[in-house]
């Protein structure tokens, strides 16, 4: 099957990762982490972390957009873009959890997009964010 090739901008997608950001629900650490991803059919879905008192329930900005994706009928992850910091944006990159569940719904094409020391926009693939990554091959 080939897959279309949908269109995204580095920029728009971090600045998409920057304004719900700071809609993070983060009482107990401070952190605050927005996330916005480019879908297969080319529709923008954002989440952010929402923690929870009974520590370390909540979730994270990058499971929540693949989740929105999912709820809206998205099947593949072309691109996805994460900021997070206390009170700056600084350097973050996805936990182990979410580097799992970017694999889960990315192909070798899908770059993962964050900014790295002095705001530079740094971009990865899944094999370059997760080498030699666990997957199972969807029941038919």
């Amino acid at each position: 099957m080939v897959s279309k090739k949908v269109q995204f901008d580095e920029q728009q997608l971090i600045d998409a990762a920057k304004k719900v950001r700071v809609h993070a629900h983060a009482p107990y650490s401070g952190y605050r982490v927005g996330a916005a991803l480019i879908d297969d059919n080319g529709q923008l879905h954002c989440g952010c972390n929402v923690e929870n008192a009974a520590f370390p329930i909540g979730s994270c900005a990058e499971a929540n957009a693949i989740c929105s994706m999912v709820a809206a009928g998205g099947s593949r992850i072309v691109a996805i873009a994460a900021v997070g910091g206390a009170e700056d944006i600084e350097a973050c990159t996805p936990c182990g959890g979410c580097r799992q569940s970017i694999r889960e719904f990315s192909d070798e094409n899908t770059r993962i997009i964050l900014i790295g020391d002095g705001h530079k926009i740094t971009s990865y693939s899944i094999d370059e964010m997760l080498p030699a990554s666990f997957s199972l091959k969807p029941a038919s």
